[in-house]
């Protein structure tokens, strides 16, 4: 790893440093590398395109189409209806 001096400032509440420091210590990491660790990977998911950013209205027409019924695939309707290996009436050609 390499070694910096360079120093970046955070204002965080009492609350907000209990947590870290409550995770940090759960996780065996000395508060420093856990918080480095948290802000690397945060910022590499970012990056990398990892997190997904889109607007209330995109995020409402995303929710809508998930939770909507799906379309019925035949192909799929006729495997879940296939008996399975161990069920009497299991072809092998199928």
């Amino acid at each position: 790893m390499e070694h910096s001096k360079d120093v970046i400032s955070v204002r965080l509440s009492k609350s907000d440093i209990a947590i870290i420091e409550g995770a940090a210590e759960k996780s065996g990491q000395s508060l420093t590398e856990f918080v480095r660790s948290a802000v690397l990977r945060t910022a590499s998911e970012i990056g990398d395109g990892r997190l997904i950013a889109m607007s209330p209205e995109g995020f409402s027409d995303f929710c809508s189409a998930i939770y909507a019924p799906g379309t019925p695939i035949p192909e799929m309707i006729e495997l879940a209806n296939r008996p399975a290996p161990w069920e009497s009436g299991h072809t092998a050609d199928k």
